[in-house]
């Protein structure tokens, strides 16, 4: 399998890459293509009716599987590897909760505007790196869903471009992820709204 990594991108171990459920794929154009079909699906059933609670951890692997499981047979399961990115593998519930608990906070207190509530939780779930692939886009759409269903705020626009191969708005969005690592939201407030 030839998978040529776009900035950013977290790359899938070969143990990973055995739950794959399509033997045909081989590239990852492929992949993506594959990915897409699914996660439109996954998408189509989050926004169906209003989720009862998407600050669990139980609400994010549903939502991951809908999103990934005709592709990955891991779909839904937390990683079980350290990446690039994110912390221990072994932390991960204990971060979610701490996450999803601020989060609830944020909102019933009103500690910061309903648009920083969303970019900051966006940063902090991607930063957490729940699963081997798929962080990023189950992130925006974790995101979206906060946003239109709790926060009563229209899905971000994320760039207005295409986020998962390379380009000027993937560069874009990694860099106002990065900013958000130093504790510096604005270029990540600006990207979700272009």
């Amino acid at each position: 399998m030839n998978l040529d990594y776009p900035d950013g991108a977290t790359p899938i171990d070969p143990n990973e890459i055995e739950g794959l459920r399509l033997a045909h794929i081989s590239t990852r154009a492929e992949l993506d293509r594959w990915e897409q079909d699914n996660i439109t699906a996954g998408e189509a059933w989050a926004f169906a009716r209003k989720q009862k609670d998407i600050l669990s951890d139980g609400f994010m692997r549903r939502l991951h599987k809908r999103m990934f499981g005709t592709v990955w047979r891991w779909a839904g399961q937390f990683r079980t590897s350290d990446k690039n990115i994110g912390g221990t593998w072994w932390k991960i519930p204990t971060e979610l909760k701490n996450l999803c608990d601020d989060v609830a906070i944020w909102i019933e207190t009103g500690s910061y505007p309903p648009d920083e509530i969303a970019a900051r939780f966006h940063h902090r779930l991607v930063a957490i790196h729940l699963f081997p692939n798929g962080n990023g886009r189950h992130a925006r759409t974790m995101t979206d869903l906060l946003l239109v269903q709790r926060l009563g705020r229209p899905r971000f626009t994320w760039g207005s471009g295409n986020l998962v191969d390379s380009g000027a708005c993937r560069r874009q969005y990694i860099d106002a992820l990065r900013s958000a690592d130093r504790y510096d939201y604005q270029p990540l407030m600006d990207f979700v709204r272009t």
